[in-house]
């Protein structure tokens, strides 16, 4: 036993080791305790969010930190590194194997920046030193990742994921009744991306005829998977859905919409004709016969039109040189286009605008405002005035706009009409304080001029003498008609006096 003694007191002394006192204050363990804490303190330059995956080893310190790489990197040199080795790889086989040769670096060197040949090394050279980063064991991905894919979440639960971008396998949901289940939940959330994304699931899954039964009884869903039908185009899929719910007008207006994609014009006017027979409402079939019967004039229009353009036989298209083809145009625009060039047509021509005004019912007020634009863009002032000429039963003939002469001035002003031509429709504007404004703001002073001696208005009058230029016309129209006013207050005033004196 003597022996025995003898021999671990030996070991003890002659050990680079020593036996744990108290009272040493400078011992490996103390400088062990202050690495810890100097390691605590760079938890915020580590990213060890994996708190699923944290072990603790016996001494307290989590298994894969920085500290307890270094502590093992430390404990390197020492006899029994192949046996803890060897238990380490046992214990969990995601971690790095420790290399078998002893470490160069002290624990207390490592974090003061010396090595043991007592050459000056810094921190961030120590960790990402090649020796340390292969003992530094290799971090799983959380827990919590892998929860999306593996865990059994209820309908309710997986449609709140959802509603927060969390990724969702809906592949778990088998049974016709889950499905349901599910579809229920994602509309009670009112999340439209939700109930897509539910939609397209059951879609991809369920045979149409189950599809289409149960999504009848809910509208909200059946809404949200027409209109995800319709933005994706998928037409045959619609027309089917909407022939099971027996709405054979959406399916009429579902099949009118495919004319979009017909490029061909002869093509197009073909599908147009076999439109007119689907089951439309009144209303609607007079629109489908009307966009066929206009599609047939452009047709003729743009021939007609195109072989005098090229052969040069019309002045008008040799100085104003038409700019796209009239082809699948709307009514306006092609009812301008015919304002513009074949205003002076007969009615029995289908290039005509009175023929088109008869043959579509086209309201007095739009085929006003389009061919007054029409002719005042090419500055036909006479066809203006004969348009805003109406003549009654006796044969007088009197101005008048539908659309109203505060209308047809600021019409023919964004088309750089003259003052004299402004000026004979804003006489005509009805509204005393409009004219005025348009009078003033456009610079017809013979208008302002008679208007404020109608009102006999001296003082406005006066005013505005002030704002046209001196020694023109328009002063001297002003101050005549000051001079009349005087001239008959004075004359009114004489003969009141008179009369009283009589009296």
């Amino acid at each position: 036993m003597s022996r025995v003694r003898a021999d671990e007191e030996e070991y003890w002394h002659s050990s680079k080791f020593r036996a744990f006192t108290f009272d040493d204050e400078d011992d490996e363990l103390s400088q062990l305790k202050e690495s810890k804490r100097a390691v605590n303190s760079l938890r915020d330059i580590v990213d060890d969010d994996d708190d699923d995956l944290e072990r603790v080893s016996w001494s307290g310190e989590p298994v894969g930190s920085i500290s307890w790489s270094i502590k093992e990197t430390a404990s390197g040199s020492t006899s029994s590194l192949d046996g803890r080795d060897s238990s380490l790889q046992k214990g969990s086989s995601s971690y790095a194997a420790l290399p078998k040769q002893a470490s160069s670096y002290s624990l207390s060197s490592l974090f003061k920046g010396r090595n043991k040949l007592s050459s000056f090394q810094s921190l961030s050279d120590a960790l990402t030193d090649t020796g340390v980063k292969n003992c530094a064991p290799e971090l799983r991905r959380p827990k919590a990742e892998y929860k999306d894919y593996s865990s059994d979440w209820s309908p309710k639960d997986t449609v709140r994921r959802m509603q927060r971008g969390k990724v969702c396998s809906l592949e778990r949901f088998r049974s016709l009744q889950d499905k349901l289940v599910l579809l229920d939940e994602a509309v009670a959330g009112h999340d439209g991306n939700v109930i897509t994304a539910v939609l397209i699931f059951l879609k991809r899954t369920l045979r149409r005829e189950i599809l289409f039964r149960e999504l009848e009884v809910r509208q909200v869903a059946l809404c949200h998977l027409i209109h995800f039908l319709r933005e994706t185009g998928e037409q045959k899929f619609l027309l089917d859905l909407l022939r099971f719910l027996d709405r054979t007008e959406e399916v009429a207006l579902s099949q009118y919409r495919e004319h979009l994609n017909i490029q061909d014009v002869e093509k197009r006017r073909e599908f147009l004709k076999g439109c007119i027979g689907l089951p439309f409402s009144a209303e609607d079939t007079s629109h489908i016969q009307d966009h066929y019967t206009l599609l047939e004039r452009q047709i003729i229009i743009e021939a007609n039109d195109r072989h005098l353009e090229m052969a040069g036989q019309s002045e008008l298209f040799r100085k104003y040189p038409r700019k796209a083809s009239i082809l699948n145009m709307p009514l306006v625009t092609t009812l301008f286009y015919s304002c513009f060039y074949h205003y002076t047509e007969a009615e029995g021509m289908f290039s005509s605008p009175t023929n088109l005004k008869k043959t579509f019912k086209i309201p007095d007020k739009q085929y006003v405002l389009t061919a007054l634009a029409a002719r005042a863009k090419l500055r036909a002032w006479g066809d203006v005035d004969a348009l805003l000429t109406t003549k009654n039963w006796l044969g007088y003939t009197k101005k008048k706009a539908p659309i109203g002469f505060h209308r047809v001035v600021e019409i023919l002003q964004r088309n750089n009409a003259p003052v004299q031509v402004l000026q004979e429709y804003v006489r005509l504007v009805e509204d005393v304080e409009t004219r005025l404004n348009l009078a003033t703001k456009y610079k017809c002073h013979d208008v302002v001029i008679e208007t404020y001696r109608d009102l006999k208005d001296r003082v406005q009058l006066t005013a505005y003498k002030c704002k046209v230029e001196r020694g023109s016309a328009e002063e001297e129209k002003i101050q005549s008609i000051l001079s009349n006013m005087v001239r008959n207050a004075c004359s009114f005033f004489q003969t009141h006096s008179s009369v009283t004196a009589v009296d």
